[in-house]
């Protein structure tokens, strides 16, 4: 289905690329080609970029099926319109604690604010770890607390238990936050647990079973055992329920499940999406972007590349050649050809596969349509970051433990959240951040990209390296 849906999202742009998506017999191999591809076809111009993106989603759309308890499939279009199985009630849970004095960050065990933040950031921009637009608008929120608690929205976070969403970050500024997750008692007691010790306020759906159930009343005690949702079977609930919430509403997907799965999820999701784009007008639109994906990106970050490729240490040139000999030319390649303009940064990493890359790049495509549909979306790149689903691959475990040694910083979760969730509230505050001419360029504004982008070697040609000298680390 992957390959499929890659040549279908090639097919107006880029013919002889979707004829080669089609023709790859070795998929699970093969996809990081066709993904760049997919890049490297939207450039020419926006509207050969909004193609793919709305070609790609319609393939999606078209291809995947519902199957319904009794066993019949329909598409996934009947999530749109399909009524309700079950009632969803609400539960609102106040938080007891007090919202800090403005942006703090987490930072190597301590936090960063006022003076040592805008240094923090400042070195980061000097040493490529994040785009100097994704400084600039972290600034900005620092230097408007006011805008941290988010007056006037109410945040859906999918995905709630994420240990990168922006939940916690967002309920301790004193926000709204709607949470949707699994019906797992474990996860909800962590997520309840944040919201009571917060100054925000959480809205909590419980479902149940039927339609015209006896629903529970509004206690808050045996409340981890009744919440939760199954965004891949409850899509019309949650629909229904969202409804009718106060808004504007920012729907935040952060969803993530492993293999085949995390297609499908984020299939559901888009569903959802459309649905309530559809029943409301007040639905802004957040996403996080993986950085192990192909981004277009600006000269200067070419440039900052270039130079560091040309100023590399006397060992680094003596060691490549033979380094890139033993490897059949998979080590150390430059990363841009001088004067690139965009570049193409490729940080696929095949490890995490195709399933992984072709859900993240459906939520991508959804951000492009939508914005050019007039939507405010905020959509930023995440930086590499230690989370439970990367470092339990031990590949990947080595590579971000070796990565220091190329330019590349690995975030802790905490500092992740943080950080990501002020780039939320200052899109929010800023409609949606600064619009421009190309979609290419919505994405690569305030990247916190971790170093992938302005680092000397192409990320996939450093980072098989890295791993290798990053083992004994990671095994620690």
């Amino acid at each position: 289905m992957g390959r499929a849906v890659v040549a279908d999202a090639l097919r107006e742009a880029d013919p002889a690329a979707a004829g080669d998506a089609e023709r790859d017999t070795n998929w699970r191999r093969g996809y990081v080609v066709h993904f760049r591809r997919l890049v490297e076809a939207g450039l020419a111009s926006k509207e050969g970029a909004v193609s793919v993106a709305r070609d790609g989603l319609e393939s999606i759309h078209g291809r995947m099926r519902v199957v319904h308890a009794d066993g019949e499939e329909t598409g996934l279009g009947s999530l749109l319109s399909a009524p309700a199985g079950r009632l969803v009630t609400t539960v609102t849970v106040p938080g007891a604690g007090r919202a800090g004095e403005g942006l703090s960050l987490p930072y190597h065990g301590g936090e960063l604010r006022g003076d040592a933040l805008l240094r923090r950031l400042q070195a980061w921009v000097d040493g490529g770890v994040i785009e100097p637009s994704c400084a600039a608008a972290v600034r900005t929120v620092a230097a408007h607390p006011e805008w941290l608690a988010l007056p006037g929205h109410t945040v859906v976070v999918l995905g709630a238990g994420a240990e990168v969403g922006p939940l916690s970050p967002l309920l301790s500024w004193g926000a709204r936050v709607i949470a949707v997750d699994l019906p797992r008692p474990a996860v909800w007691e962590r997520i309840l647990d944040t919201a009571r010790r917060s100054a925000g306020t959480l809205l909590v759906p419980v479902a149940a079973q039927t339609t015209g159930a006896h629903q529970p009343g509004g206690s808050t005690g045996d409340l981890a055992e009744r919440a939760g949702l199954d965004l891949t079977s409850d899509v019309p609930a949650v629909a229904g329920w969202l409804a009718t919430c106060d808004g504007p509403l920012v729907l935040g997907n952060y969803v993530y499940a492993d293999g085949a799965a995390n297609v499908r999820l984020s299939a559901a999701v888009d569903a959802l999406t459309m649905r309530l784009q559809a029943e409301r007008g007040d639905v802004a639109l957040a996403f996080l972007a993986t950085p192990t994906d192909v981004f277009a990106v600006p000269a200067e970050a070419v440039a900052q590349s270039v130079h560091a490729y040309t100023a590399r240490s006397a060992g680094m040139k003596l060691a490549g050649w033979p380094l890139r000999t033993l490897s059949g030319g998979r080590l150390l390649h430059r990363a841009y050809p001088p004067g690139a303009d965009p570049g193409i940064n490729d940080s696929l990493v095949p490890q995490q596969g195709p399933n992984y890359v072709l859900a993240k790049r459906l939520q991508r495509w959804r951000a492009t349509v939508a914005r050019e549909a007039g939507a405010a979306v905020s959509m930023n790149v995440a930086p590499p970051t230690r989370t439970r689903s990367v470092v339990k691959n031990q590949i990947l475990a080595a590579a971000y433990a070796g990565a220091h040694r190329f330019g590349v910083e690995v975030f802790e979760p905490a500092t992740t959240k943080v950080l990501m969730a002020a780039l939320l509230v200052h899109d929010l505050h800023t409609g949606g951040g600064p619009s421009h001419p190309h979609p290419w360029q919505d994405e690569a504004h305030a990247a916190a990209h971790g170093g992938l982008w302005r680092i000397a070697y192409t990320p996939r040609s450093a980072l098989a390296l890295a791993a290798a000298l990053g083992y004994r680390r990671a095994r620690k």
